[in-house]
């Protein structure tokens, strides 16, 4: 365990961090397999702008790589576009 003040308040930090990141991470990934088990296109299609809001959030929090949250955006929309 730590000893100085600072480092123990890091670690209370981190740990409160930690589990935002993974609710917010969870969450992302909750709603993408929702979008991707989806077969309506109508449905699917008004659901595709709050799926990119939630990639776009976690990628400004440096919880996923931009460029992984692009790759995430581009095969959901081909995967919408390709419904029927």
């Amino acid at each position: 365990m730590a000893h100085h003040k600072s480092a123990q308040k890091r670690i209370r930090q981190t740990a409160v961090k930690r589990l935002r990141n993974r609710y917010k991470h969870s969450t992302m990934r909750t709603a993408i397999k929702k979008l991707r088990n989806t077969h309506n296109k109508s449905e699917a299609a008004s659901m595709l702008p709050k799926v990119f809001s939630l990639i776009d959030r976690v990628a400004k929090h440096n919880i996923i790589h931009k460029n992984k949250a692009s790759n995430l955006k581009s095969k959901l929309t081909l995967m919408v576009n390709k419904l029927a």
